[in-house]
């Protein structure tokens, strides 16, 4: 197996405006997507991957002259491996209010000439779902073979057999829920409430005063990592060991980058507290607040059964021609198996074709982007069952 290799981010700009499912609309705005392998003649061989919270249309290979600038499902996808690109036309798209390039907040608003900040429109996973599918469109792809997302992508993958069932055959949807919980959602707004309260907030507009709210996003982050981890993984790997030279093992242990940064603030105790800041500190280098708040309400709004009085079942219906693949980790407490459970059932109710996996692994919520042998057995499976199907499969 090897990589996609150096890869190169496209551009596309729509002129059209995008209605948004909050009654507004974002005009003249540009989608930044990347795509690996080839499309063939029948331009039936397209897998769209839908990106998560902190992720974007970087989803395989490296940029060239940078390190460690692999994407962030690189291990999934590329030649010979599980989405195999000498199979499969893969296509990652940033979502509009994004900070990777698409329109979002850091970009100038026409209107105003300044960037838009706090005054960029409210996006829904809707909203994203549409996007993606003008995008698909001028690609010349009329159906998707499949469309795969984890978390918050694995939302979006759900949303097109609603939106779009017509447009593709297979929905792997991995670590996901048909709507976030309130505890998921009171993560959110404590993450949420870091934010706007650091005093470089200035309401959403810090670009105009040229500062950044980069406290209160560590601390966002720090929270949002927290629920990615399980209890048993953060043991294993930390448990209640100092930050000392002593107490760090060593060299090289535990695998991971947990100990790839300096134990250098005075008041950090403990390995799991420097982790975390580790954590914090990295994100608020690279992400924008104003898109965190974005993207975690467009998490909140995820409900398709709202619509249908809170019956799922109902809500699905239009998706009985689909094919599905839903995949839970054992000890993903923030998108438990019992939620993913929740689909599957809505989804047995409406005679769809769906398989359900779910992976005893003690990663947590992150387990979906890690290599275990059994999760990536079951992706390999499942996509040459797609590569076998003829171009005109139901």
């Amino acid at each position: 197996m090897s990589s996609v290799g150096t890869v190169t981010p496209q551009e596309m700009h729509f002129e059209q405006a995008l209605p948004l499912q909050s009654g507004a609309s974002l005009a003249d705005y540009t989608l930044v997507y990347e795509t690996y392998g080839r499309l063939d003649a029948a331009c039936s061989n397209a897998v769209l991957v839908c990106h998560a919270l902190n992720a974007s249309h970087h989803v395989a290979g490296v940029y060239a002259g940078q390190q460690r600038s692999a994407g962030w499902w690189d291990n999934l996808v590329g030649p010979g491996k599980p989405l195999d690109t000498d199979r499969f036309f893969v296509i990652g798209i940033n979502n509009p209010g994004s900070c990777f390039g698409s329109t979002g907040p850091m970009q100038t608003n026409p209107a105003t000439g300044e960037p838009w900040g706090a005054d960029f429109p409210v996006v829904t996973v809707e909203d994203w779902v549409d996007a993606q599918a003008r995008l698909v469109e001028a690609l010349g792809i009329s159906r998707l073979a499949a469309v795969l997302g984890g978390s918050l992508g694995g939302m979006q993958a759900l949303c097109w057999t609603l939106r779009y069932p017509d447009r593709l055959r297979h929905c792997v949807a991995v670590a996901t829920a048909p709507n976030l919980s309130a505890q998921n959602i009171a993560f959110n707004e404590v993450a949420r409430r870091a934010i706007v309260t650091d005093p470089d907030f200035h309401g959403g507009h810090y670009y105009r005063h040229g500062v950044l709210p980069k406290r209160g996003l560590r601390v966002a982050r720090m929270i949002g990592h927290i629920t990615y981890l399980s209890d048993d993984g953060m043991e294993e790997k930390f448990g209640r060991r100092l930050r000392s030279a002593e107490a760090l093992g060593p060299a090289g242990s535990p695998a991971d980058d947990a100990l790839e940064f300096a134990y250098s603030t005075q008041d950090i105790e403990f390995q799991i507290e420097g982790y975390l800041r580790h954590q914090g500190d990295k994100f608020s280098e690279y992400f924008d607040a104003n898109t965190y708040l974005l993207i975690t309400r467009a998490l909140d709004y995820f409900d398709p059964a709202r619509a249908f009085g809170g019956d799922l079942a109902r809500a699905f219906a239009v998706a009985r021609r689909n094919k599905f693949l839903l995949v839970s980790f054992t000890t993903d407490w923030r998108f438990s198996p019992a939620r993913a459970r929740e689909i599957v059932k809505a989804l047995v109710d409406n005679q769809a074709d769906v398989s359900y996996a779910e992976i005893a692994a003690p990663h947590g919520h992150d387990a979906f982007l890690l290599d275990d042998p059994r999760y990536h057995g079951l992706m390999r499976a499942y996509f040459e069952r797609i590569a076998a199907e003829p171009a005109d499969a139901p």
